[in-house]
């Protein structure tokens, strides 16, 4: 009930005798607590996973109460205040549970707690952009090894360091022999002018080819000491992270490369107990079939060869469980009209060519700097129509609310994504300060696609203890925990497995049984198939006991779930069970 439980066998002070101060055994005192302890429960009752908790059979129990005993005694051995990291010396920081993501990446790993959560399923991947997936490191490396992919600038060449730190960076296929007399290192270097990338990388001024590897990383992500930077704001580190997407498309989205990357990608998901993933992407970016110097005319080829290789996956004895994947077909907000619509016509012609693939539509980009979904709202409400004209179900995932705004145009996209029949919002960081948005989301079952690792680096917020999802999940909104883009923002792995691991760090209230309900909302509101609006409500609705995919699949989590929190106890109960208090 308290630290400060009465001991029978302690003497009573004489001073607190003479002051008559009250005693926990006093009635009154008990009567308080047992009011205080009510009142707790109460309030617990209102979070999004109490049911889910209250579903938990025994063995389930006890391994959530196995992990708490486990996080307690991480807060005393590895959180001790002391840290080998320069950065985090230099600042004069400590080692603290929930501290900011970067800087506990490397101490995060050697924990019993990320074993554990690394092995949890966790069901559907719900918020991801597949451009900002892929693992640079091996990237790079593909570009090196890919016979007949170049480098080149739009510019006048990168010959000095401000330049390669400024200068546009794209790569294409090419089948054209290359001259190296104008190196794009060099002043004389002509704008566009095609060079290989192994003689670049070769000729790099700066050391050679593990130089060239650095520095073109140093162009596709964004380091520890920028994420930290928080007082340079968030037009800041956008302006970094949207310069990111340029030169990573440019090295994906070329056939060869485009089909080992998503093999790699997905193996990584499945490694890290993820079975379903609706992917984001623009579908703007320039993509080359094999061997070919001009891009494909639209997104036919693209998903033609996306479809062909999670085919080919699932065929493997590693994707055999593996449920699938869609994309989510996204704008960019900062578009004009013109150019938002064109973009809509082509959605619906590749959703009529690959039905099983388009799961829905979005606008994605800096909220703060583009276009409004007020503003917005004519083109949205043509789609709409003619998504009824050619017969397809587009329905709309929109991001919203991702930005520090109280009542400005953006922080009231929220408005609009509800108004205009969201399925999901992406982030929604801003809907904890709207009582009756958040009502609204409760009644109408939309789920929050939360990225908090995302969100502080990003600078929404400077860690995960100041994330507002923990007010959410205490007023009942359904959310789950997604991780945006993790190749950009400095996950190292893909997977969710640092977001579900910080969220369990930051939040006390969560524990293991609060990322189970994150996992089973995950695949409770994936998008799975093409739905009506009253058939999503419905499935949504019937959760376990649905008698549609989704249904079947959620208890398919479930048991895995069980089986899961049966390894835990098989593991540590010898050291961490027991009935004895935490």
């Amino acid at each position: 009930m308290t630290d400060r439980e009465p001991d029978d066998e302690v003497q009573v002070p004489a001073w607190e005798v003479e002051e008559g101060l009250p005693q926990f055994e006093d009635q009154f005192i008990q009567q308080y607590l047992q009011g205080r302890e009510a009142l707790i429960d109460q309030e617990k009752s209102q979070r999004s996973d109490y049911a889910f908790r209250q579903s938990l059979n025994p063995l389930a129990i006890e391994a959530c109460t196995i992990v708490s005993r486990i996080l307690a005694e991480e807060r005393q051995t590895i959180w001790t205040g002391d840290s080998d990291c320069a950065s985090m010396q230099r600042e004069r920081m400590s080692l603290y549970p929930g501290m900011m993501f970067t800087l506990a990446r490397e101490t995060m790993k050697t924990t019993k707690s990320w074993k554990i959560i690394k092995k949890m399923p966790k069901g559907a991947l719900l918020h991801a952009h597949q451009d900002a997936m892929i693992d640079v490191d091996w990237l790079i490396d593909q570009i090196l090894a890919t016979e007949g992919m170049a480098i080149f600038t739009k510019g006048s060449g990168l010959s000095t360091a401000q330049k390669r730190v400024q200068g546009d960076i794209l790569f294409r296929y090419t089948k054209t022999a290359i001259s190296d007399k104008s190196s794009i290192w060099t002043e004389n270097y002509e704008a566009a002018k095609l060079e290989q990338v192994s003689q670049a990388a070769n000729s790099f001024p700066d050391g050679g080819v593990e130089a060239f590897k650095v520095w073109l990383k140093s162009r596709c992500t964004i380091s520890m000491e920028e994420s930290i930077k928080h007082h340079l704001g968030l037009d800041d580190v956008w302006q970094k992270f949207t310069s990111c997407f340029p030169p990573l498309n440019s090295m994906i989205y070329y056939e060869p490369i485009f089909r080992a990357s998503l093999q790699r990608l997905l193996g990584q998901l499945i490694d890290d107990r993820l079975r379903w993933v609706d992917f984001r992407w623009t579908f703007s970016a320039e993509f080359r079939i094999e061997g070919c110097e001009e891009p494909s005319n639209d997104s036919y080829d693209l998903l033609r060869v996306f479809d062909e290789e999670i085919r080919n996956f699932k065929a493997t004895d590693k994707g055999k469980d593996f449920w699938g994947c869609r994309f989510i077909w996204t704008s960019l907000r900062r578009w004009g009209k013109k150019q938002i619509v064109e973009h809509m016509k082509e959605c619906i012609a590749m959703k009529l060519a690959f039905p099983e693939i388009i799961a829905g539509y979005d606008v994605v980009g800096q909220e703060d700097t583009g276009r409004p979904l007020a503003d917005l709202t004519p083109e949205l409400f043509w789609f709409k129509k003619r998504c009824v004209e050619h017969g397809v179900e587009i329905p709309f995932f929109f991001h919203a609310g991702e930005c520090l705004g109280d009542g400005d145009d953006t922080d009231q996209n929220l408005v609009d994504a509800i108004l205009l029949g969201t399925r999901r919002i992406g982030h929604g960081f801003s809907l904890f300060k709207h009582p009756l948005l958040t009502e609204m989301v409760k009644t109408k079952k939309i789920a929050i696609e939360s990225c908090p690792i995302s969100n502080e680096v990003l600078r929404l917020t400077s860690s995960i203890k100041a994330h507002p999802l923990p007010a959410l999940l205490a007023r009942g909104v359904p959310c789950v925990l997604s991780n945006d883009d993790p190749a950009i923002l400095g996950h190292r792995d893909n997977g969710v497995t640092h977001d579900f691991w910080q969220a369990l760090q930051g939040w006390e209230n969560l524990g293991l049984a609060g990322l189970g309900s994150l996992a089973e909302n995950s695949v409770r509101w994936a998008a799975f198939e093409d739905q009506t609006a009253k058939e999503w409500n419905k499935d949504i609705k019937d959760g376990v006991y649905g008698e549609g995919v989704k249904g079947s699949r959620m208890r398919e989590w479930m048991v895995e779930w069980n089986k899961f929190c049966e390894w835990i106890v098989m593991e540590y109960a010898i050291d961490y069970g027991g009935d004895e208090e935490d």
